[in-house]
């Protein structure tokens, strides 16, 4: 059960740091609430599973080439450059009707989905961290206890997820839209920044 508990604390200190699926996740909390919030992290998790799937399968060998590196980057360039200015434009929004306009479920989860799936740092993750754990885990163990703790780790990223969701739907209750427009700039702000660094990662493999 110990072991089983270090997994899930793994998959917690892994969702933990800031980047740019938990700022998304603040701002849909901040603009929609707890589901909207929830379903970001929901689609961040599905790219994780098929990272994680990927690197059992041994698939992300050809990653290391500098033209994938440099697709990497350029693609979650493209995808939280984009998305951080729809993000500053809703707040826009926001101010000027004093609450955003709706946005489907299936959007939300897929904004989730392709920040997770074009961010290089969480193939890194995953082909380092994970591929470390995968290969002491299935020396020690049998596939069934490599699955269950494969799972404990997803575990944690969920429980991360819903605790993110949590927090930001609840201050919600208790800001005002002025604010809440103003934090969304900041979250748009925040996804951009990490745009241009995926950027400047791609000009310098390229040059």
């Amino acid at each position: 059960m110990s072991i089983l508990l270090s997994y899930v604390l793994l998959g917690l200190s892994l969702a933990a740091p800031i980047g740019p699926v938990n700022a998304a996740q603040i701002d849909r909390g901040f603009r929609f609430g707890f589901y909207h919030s929830w379903v970001i992290g929901l689609g961040s998790v599905t790219a994780d599973i098929i990272y994680m799937i990927m690197v059992y399968m041994g698939v992300v060998n050809f990653l290391d080439s500098p033209f994938m590196q440099t697709f990497l980057w350029l693609f979650g360039f493209f995808v939280l450059i984009y998305t951080g200015i729809e993000t500053i434009f809703s707040a826009r929004k926001e101010i000027k009707h004093n609450r955003s306009e709706y946005e489907s479920y299936f959007k939300t989860f897929m904004t989730g989905f392709f920040m997770s799936l074009s961010n290089p740092l969480t193939i890194l993750f995953w082909l380092g961290i994970y591929g470390s754990v995968l290969a002491k885990t299935a020396a020690t163990y049998e596939n069934l206890q490599l699955f269950i703790y494969s799972g404990a780790i997803l575990i944690g990223l969920l429980l991360w997820d819903f605790t993110m969701a949590i927090i930001s739907s609840t201050f919600r209750k208790i800001l005002t839209p002025g604010l809440i427009a103003f934090i969304s700039v900041i979250s748009g702000l925040t996804l951009i920044g990490f745009g241009v660094y995926f950027g400047l990662q791609a000009y310098h493999v390229l040059f």
